[in-house]
């Protein structure tokens, strides 16, 4: 049977990586988190001092940087490797999502990465999470879901992720940095932060992580494709 692509959008903290990751651990697809990529341009550039509001200098860097996705061990998020280094822990310090967020609104930023990612997933056999995949970087892909949740709830798993790696969090201030996020990735002139017109929406605010996985297996079923 073909192999799909699938389309995982929402905002920051609605657990898409650990769900993305998941259903395509289910499936025996490639989990390519391209939130990452624009997380990895936002260290590169705070490490050789390219300012995070200066668009055509962060193209161009982002034109140059070397970024793969290396096998990952079962359970895990895939490692990213940036100039062959794997810097997967590093891009995930809060500052870095902050600096995320602003690379990605920059048109050079998103136009040097969209060929990147649209490689990695031609295909098939690929699950895809970030905020625009369903609408600009897979626009025909086979199944597509916005996934969401309150910023209360997406402030506490944000929280119970970072304290998990020893990292202080307050609740109040990482809900407060996403709510600014969601609206500035709502309100950018360049791919904003949106459904797709033909994205299945998903609210997890209530839901368990095993029943979000659980149900977006049977989107994929409904979309007529095999998960095993």
């Amino acid at each position: 049977m073909e192999r799909a692509v699938i389309a995982i959008d929402g905002p920051a903290g609605a657990g898409k990586s650990t769900a993305a990751r998941m259903l395509a651990e289910r499936l025996g697809y490639v989990l390519i988190d391209t939130g990452a990529l624009y997380r990895a341009v936002a260290l590169a550039a705070e490490e050789r001092g390219v300012s995070w509001d200066d668009g055509p200098a962060l193209g161009a860097l982002a034109s140059e940087l070397d970024l793969v996705f290396a096998t990952p061990e079962p359970g895990a998020r895939p490692p990213l490797l940036l100039d062959g280094v794997d810097r997967s822990g590093d891009i995930r310090a809060p500052h870095i999502s902050q600096g995320a967020s602003r690379v990605s609104a920059h048109p050079a930023v998103r136009a040097a990465l969209l060929g990147v990612q649209r490689r990695m997933g031609e295909g098939g056999g690929v699950v895809l999470e970030g905020r625009d995949i369903g609408t600009v970087v897979f626009p025909g892909a086979d199944v597509k879901v916005f996934l969401t949740a309150s910023p209360a709830a997406r402030a506490r798993r944000r929280c119970a992720e970072l304290r998990a790696r020893g990292v202080d969090a307050d609740e109040a201030e990482v809900e407060a940095e996403i709510v600014e996020r969601d609206t500035r990735d709502a309100s950018r002139d360049v791919a904003p932060l949106r459904p797709a017109a033909d994205a299945v929406q998903l609210d997890s605010t209530a839901l368990p992580l095993d029943a979000v996985v659980t149900r977006l297996v049977d989107i994929v079923r409904q979309a007529g494709f095999s998960a095993r």
